[in-house]
């Protein structure tokens, strides 16, 4: 572990007078070598030619600013030879040359960049009493170096969107040490080709089925083993499902309408079971709220009813219920529980009704129609009232022509993608779902048969099942996978090597999610050197 120390340096520096101020504390230094060597020619001096003070920002105390205040000298040269004559004395381990700030507090702040970037790293640092500009701990950022990661032996390869659909990038993540080791601006065959020259040794290539890193590899390192992830080959499977079904338009809704449970509009006889068959719509919680403060009112009532019934005068049943007395004398002068009113607002359409009403009876049921008459007598509303208002009639007019007809409930035809889901999912489902595949399967036998492939083709690359592949392809290809099979074939090395090797691009996509997520934490600065350091960068 590091040890820390109060000063940068306790061979250069020695301690003097330590000054503390409302908000910042002071710690004054001075150098403590007796001799100090040119940075020319290296010779040793002893000769002081003056001192002098520079200020310096250390690492703050419990988030309190500390400044140094060091006192340093200037020296002659004692070498006749030298071009320099006067030099001051260097301290590497404490502040580099013309620095403001102390060696450990500029790694500091440069760490701190690396985590969290420029403007936020900023903003903490204010918190930790380290004033800092974003700017500068971008400048910190980019004179990072890392260390050069060793060759790696088994190597993910993937893209990253540098903008969504217009511009990409390659990632190459260390599968063994879990590390990204370098970024590509882009995903060209030749860019991922010039790394794998220049860096030799790698003995296994996961990548995705993108035809330019097959290319880029084979180029590059031709004795390597390229393994396609598995889980792109499942998406592709999948994508290929969905192709197949969308030129399957018409069964899916011959399907879906044989599967249907028959909902159309019956007549439904008059009787009590009827009526329990058609059960009210349940009550929304503000009409719940509603009906439980009217019972509430109603048994208010009936309890000053009883007591004045009792013969109690309205000041007790006052002091009995907690009413006051006016609000008895209501309810003994009303004689029956009163609902409460609703309000009614006046309407700018209402003195127009009357017109209304007359017009639809003539037959006029155009609301576009009855909006422009009525706006030529002085209507300053608009055509949507009009249409909610002949809605309202058209649909009391149904209801008094078939007052006992269940209306129908429509049946959609499930998406493409929806079927290609429920084909290659190996469980039952819902009934619904089965009853819709059975159909399709009747309306489609080879849809069958291509569920059954591509189900097997699942089973095989989960298990990793490599000994089954050869009857898989024969079998696939009889069905309405053949497209599907004839472009796995044009891979058929990786993909024969993603069913006996571990290895798989799991890791990289993770990988390409802590790109994103540093990506966007850096808003407009993520220019290409800066992405690629901090993407580098990992915490020890």
């Amino acid at each position: 572990m590091p040890s820390f120390t109060l000063l940068p340096d306790t061979v250069e520096l020695r301690l003097d007078p330590l000054l503390s101020e409302s908000e910042s504390i002071t710690i004054v230094v001075a150098t403590t070598r007796p001799t100090a060597c040119c940075p020319t020619c290296q010779h040793p001096s002893t000769r002081v030619h003056s001192r002098y003070v520079r200020s310096l920002a250390d690492l703050p105390w419990s988030g309190t600013t500390v400044r140094l205040r060091l006192h340093t000298r200037r020296f002659f040269c004692s070498s006749l030879t030298c071009s320099r004559r006067i030099f001051t004395e260097r301290l590497p381990r404490t502040v580099a040359r013309y620095a403001r700030r102390t060696r450990r507090l500029n790694e500091a702040l440069q760490l701190m960049g690396l985590a969290v970037g420029g403007e936020a790293g900023a903003r903490l640092a204010a918190r930790l009493g380290m004033g800092v500009s974003g700017d500068t701990l971008l400048r910190r950022i980019r004179q990072f170096t890392a260390a050069d990661p060793p060759a790696p032996r088994v190597l993910g390869v993937d893209d990253w969107a540098w903008k969504r659909g217009h511009q990409y990038g390659t990632i190459l993540v260390d599968l063994e040490r879990h590390a990204v080791i370098d970024l590509l601006p882009d995903r060209e065959a030749t860019s991922l080709e010039h790394w794998l020259q220049a860096h030799p040794g790698v003995e296994v290539i996961s990548r995705d089925r993108s035809h330019a890193y097959a290319e880029g590899a084979a180029k590059g390192s031709p004795e390597a083993v390229q393994v396609a992830d598995r889980w792109h080959l499942l998406k592709n499977l999948g994508e290929a499902l969905e192709r197949i079904l969308q030129s399957q338009h018409q069964r899916l809704q011959q399907a879906a309408q044989t599967a249907a449970v028959p909902t159309a509009a019956v007549a439904v006889p008059d009787t009590p079971e009827s009526h329990q068959a058609t059960a009210p719509k349940p009550l929304s919680p503000a009409q719940q709220q509603k009906q439980r403060s009217r019972e509430h009112r109603r048994k208010r009532y009936e309890q000053v009813m009883t007591l004045h019934q009792q013969g109690w005068s309205q000041r007790a049943i006052s002091g009995q219920t907690g009413l006051e007395r006016k609000t008895i004398r209501r309810y003994l002068r009303a004689g029956t529980f009163r609902e409460w009113a609703t309000p009614q607002r006046p309407r700018a359409l209402d003195r127009f009704l009357p017109y209304l009403e007359q017009r639809w009876a003539e037959g006029c049921h155009n609301a576009a129609q009855l909006w422009r008459e009525i706006r030529e007598q002085g209507y300053p509303g608009r055509p949507g009232m009009i249409r909610q208002w002949a809605s309202r009639l058209r649909a009391k007019g149904r209801a008094a022509r078939l007052p006992n007809i269940v209306p129908s409930t429509r049946n959609p035809v499930p998406t493409p993608r929806q079927v290609a889901w429920w084909l290659l999912r190996p469980d039952e489902g819902k009934a619904e779902e089965c009853r819709f595949l059975a159909a399709l399967y009747e309306q489609a036998p080879e849809v069958k048969h291509t569920a059954e492939a591509a189900r097997e083709f699942v089973r095989l690359v989960r298990e990793r099942d490599a000994k089954a592949w050869p009857a898989w392809q024969k079998a696939a290809a009889q069905t309405l996978l053949a497209p599907f099979v004839r472009q796995l074939q044009r891979d058929e090395a990786a993909v024969q090597a993603a069913l006996t090797h571990p290895w798989s691009n799991g890791q990289t996509e993770g990988q390409v999610h802590r790109l994103k997520l540093i990506k966007r934490q850096m808003f407009g600065r993520a220019k290409f050197d800066l992405l690629k350091t901090r993407v580098l960068y990992k915490v020890a």
